[in-house]
């Protein structure tokens, strides 16, 4: 410090401008150089430059702890990242399962539903064929008693015609034999 402050006043000595001799208070040169020796003793005096020095490593020491602290931060904000990234991975994956579960479940319930349909077309095709058939039995009975009742007519139409009274007096007395004999 001592150097600097000796290498400082030799640079500031006079150019020579003013006249005279240097070493006389009437030389405004020497004057102003001693001026400044004195200035800069009062500075070291008063320990200016510790506290300078003092303040700068206040500083570099505040300057260090906050790049600490933002290389923390940055190291937190790293990890955060990489936690959401993994979180976003895992969602991704899981909502492609979501996905594809769910297509799993829509094409298992389509072929339900066409199972279901085609049991259902089943059913009434066996109940529209069954309503056939009973009409169809429905329709032969009511022919064959149409036809029973024309023949029973036709039969008691011809009989009529060709009986007599004694013919018919015989057949009924038959027909009560027959009854008797089948009741006993």
């Amino acid at each position: 410090m001592k150097r600097l402050i000796s290498a400082l006043t030799l640079m500031a000595s006079p150019a020579m401008a003013a006249t005279g001799p240097f070493f006389s208070l009437q030389n405004t040169n020497f004057v102003v150089l001693i001026a400044f020796i004195g200035f800069v003793a009062l500075l070291v005096y008063m320990g200016v430059p510790g506290k300078i020095t003092g303040m700068l490593d206040a500083r570099a020491v505040q300057i260090k702890s906050e790049l600490d602290e933002a290389r923390a931060l940055r190291d937190e904000a790293q990890a955060l990242l990489a936690s959401y990234e993994a979180k976003q991975k895992d969602v991704l994956v899981q909502s492609d399962r979501i996905v594809a579960q769910a297509r799993d479940e829509a094409l298992a319930a389509a072929q339900q539903a066409k199972d279901d349909l085609t049991q259902s077309i089943a059913r009434r095709m066996a109940a529209a064929i069954d309503q056939i058939g009973s009409a169809e039995a429905a329709a032969v009975r009511q022919v064959r008693q149409t036809a029973v009742a024309v023949a029973i007519a036709a039969a008691g139409d011809v009989l009529a015609r060709q009986m007599t009274a004694q013919g018919a007096s015989a057949s009924i007395d038959s027909a009560i034999d027959q009854v008797a004999a089948k009741l006993h």
